[in-house]
């Protein structure tokens, strides 16, 4: 230091020429420093690395992998000052081109007169809240299959949970009943003289899943006709997916318009979503998914120990027909729920900020306290019903069924929902989610995420979040991305959804307008709306989706899937 500064006076004081001056400066400058041997520099760095890793690193145990109760911060929080979301992660910019078409066609006769009707069809859902809505839902469409006057369903008591909530405890039964008349004669029970002029008691029957209505044709209706009044049993994703438009249509009718939750649900949910809205413009809502059950039924590990293995392993056997499983196999099928931790990892890698409010859905998370505690640093505004509405929320404890209502409520009315797994509330409220405007909603590819999280001490924080980023194209809820998956009807209730006419569509005489999905999927070009034009729904093709795009249905056909709580 102190003979560069000489060099420097020294070149200050010398009268010469520009070029003879900088040569013979650069010449003292360049005088030879003392040497040291490239081994010295070595030994040195790696002195270094040891004494960071001694007290920054750490070795993580498999239970330390997956539950993440260590959290290395100056991984990710120094990124708050620059890893701000894009405009569009709360919202994607394409969702004012789309809107609910579910009004019945021209051609859909008004329902007959229960008189007329082929009989009554009974029916005993089975699951959960939301396993249940899709059995409520599909009893609709059937009655109308059928011809046949539909009784109010009678909701499962005898699952998993016990809960012993009747229909009219979750659900507005005379609004249900109103609305539903439209398209289906509809009574609260079978009239009492005509179950006493019955000579036998009602045919009991369970039908197979996915069936199609040629076989409630065949099979059902001729049974309805001889005994006058049918039960079915364990309804619950018995009807096909692929449903004729008129068919489809009446199903969001009834989903989305016809059963709404009790009004005194509907309260505490909204009291809860308001006090979400007073601390923060816009929210978060996470369906964590996270408890014993739902682990027990993956089959999945999370570096629990033998402690974990027994438990789990205890739970599993409930369910006889579940089969043996490779948890390291599901996880690289990414059949595996994320933990809370990485659930918050990937919303930090999306862009959401530290100061983001959540509430997150859940029940009893396997681990408890421990378990969260990496997401709640992620996200210190962290929020559960428990937490807002404090005593309000005793009356509904012991039921299962009006807890995961409440919970449905919020994260209906959020500004982004995260599922964790493809499991009934994550599907049924995707589908609502886009019915209602293509409300943003993530779902983690955890196929290639799995493999993301593996690897993630291996590179840094940005590097990370980029390879997250790439991971999730197609997993953000956009209007028109290919949907991969089981392609549920009521995940994408595509027969339901129209498309404005915008500059990218462009006039077929016969099919209308037709949308240039290619326009949709590079780069998000702008759109722009042209309000004044009509309004014109996309071609169908037969398997109900819009467009061009191609839906695939290959959920097995065994009465153990979507047995889940929610």
């Amino acid at each position: 230091m102190a003979v560069a500064k000489k060099a420097g006076r020294y070149c200050e004081g010398l009268q010469l020429s520009s070029l003879a001056s900088s040569i013979l400066c650069w010449k003292w400058q360049r005088r030879p420093a003392v040497v040291v041997p490239w081994t010295a520099i070595c030994g040195l760095m790696l002195f270094a690395v040891g004494l960071i890793s001694l007290f920054t690193g750490h070795v993580a145990s498999d239970l330390e992998w997956y539950s993440q109760r260590l959290v290395k911060r100056t991984w990710y929080y120094k990124l708050d000052k620059g890893n701000h979301a894009p405009v569009d992660i709360w919202r994607s910019k394409f969702s004012n081109f789309y809107f609910a078409c579910s009004e019945r066609g021209p051609h859909f006769a008004p329902a007959v007169r229960e008189r007329l009707s082929n009989g009554y069809l009974l029916i005993a859902t089975s699951g959960g809240l939301n396993q249940q809505r899709t059995g409520i839902t599909d009893a609709v469409v059937v009655a109308r299959i059928l011809n046949a006057t539909l009784v109010v369903p009678e909701l499962d008591h005898h699952s998993y949970w016990k809960d012993e909530s009747d229909f009219s405890d979750i659900f507005d039964v005379d609004s249900f009943i109103s609305y539903i008349a439209k398209d289906v004669p509809i009574v609260k029970r079978v009239p009492e003289n005509f179950m006493r002029s019955m000579e036998k008691p009602p045919y009991t029957m369970r039908v197979p899943r996915k069936s199609e209505p040629e076989y409630y044709l065949e099979q059902v209706l001729p049974i309805l006709l001889r005994r006058r009044v049918v039960q079915l049993t364990k309804f619950d994703y018995r009807l096909s997916s692929d449903l004729d438009e008129d068919l489809q249509k009446l199903r969001c009718r009834v989903n989305y318009h016809a059963l709404r939750f009790t009004k005194t649900l509907r309260s505490l949910g909204q009291r809860l979503v308001m006090r979400m809205r007073k601390m923060a413009k816009r929210f978060i809502a996470i369906h964590l998914r996270f408890e014993p059950d739902m682990l027990a039924f993956s089959g999945c590990y999370y570096g629990g120990g033998d402690k974990e293995r027994y438990e789990l392993g205890e739970m599993r056997k409930r369910w006889e027909t579940l089969p043996e499983l490779s948890a390291d196999e599901e996880r690289s099928r990414g059949k595996c729920p994320l933990t809370p931790h990485e659930v918050g990892l990937l919303l930090r890698a999306l862009g959401f900020e530290n100061n983001t409010h959540i509430y997150v859905a859940s029940g009893e998370i396997y681990g408890g306290e421990e378990t969260l505690a990496p997401l709640r640093e992620l996200f210190p505004n962290f929020y559960t019903k428990e937490m807002l509405a404090g005593e309000e929320l005793k009356p509904f404890m012991p039921f299962s069924s009006r807890m995961a209502a409440i919970d449905y409520i919020v994260c209906d009315e959020s500004d982004v929902f995260v599922t964790n797994n493809n499991g009934n509330m994550a599907k049924i409220l995707a589908g609502r989610r886009r019915y209602a405007g293509h409300k943003r909603t993530i779902r983690p590819n955890a196929k290639r995420l799995s493999a993301l999280f593996t690897a993630r001490d291996k590179m840094d924080w940005s590097t990370f979040a980029r390879k997250v980023k790439s991971c999730q194209r197609g997993f953000m809820g956009e209007p028109e991305e290919m949907r991969p998956g089981r392609g549920e009807f009521h995940e994408y209730p595509s027969a339901c959804i129209c498309q404005k006419r915008s500059k990218y569509s462009v006039v077929n005489k016969d099919k209308g307008y037709r949308n240039l999905d290619r326009f949709l999927n590079v780069s998000e070009p702008e759109y722009e709306s042209d309000e004044d034009q009509s309004e014109n729904r996309l071609p169908k093709h037969k398997n109900g989706s819009t467009g061009n795009r191609t839906v695939s249905i290959t959920m097995a056909e065994t009465d153990h899937d979507d047995f889940l709580a929610d």
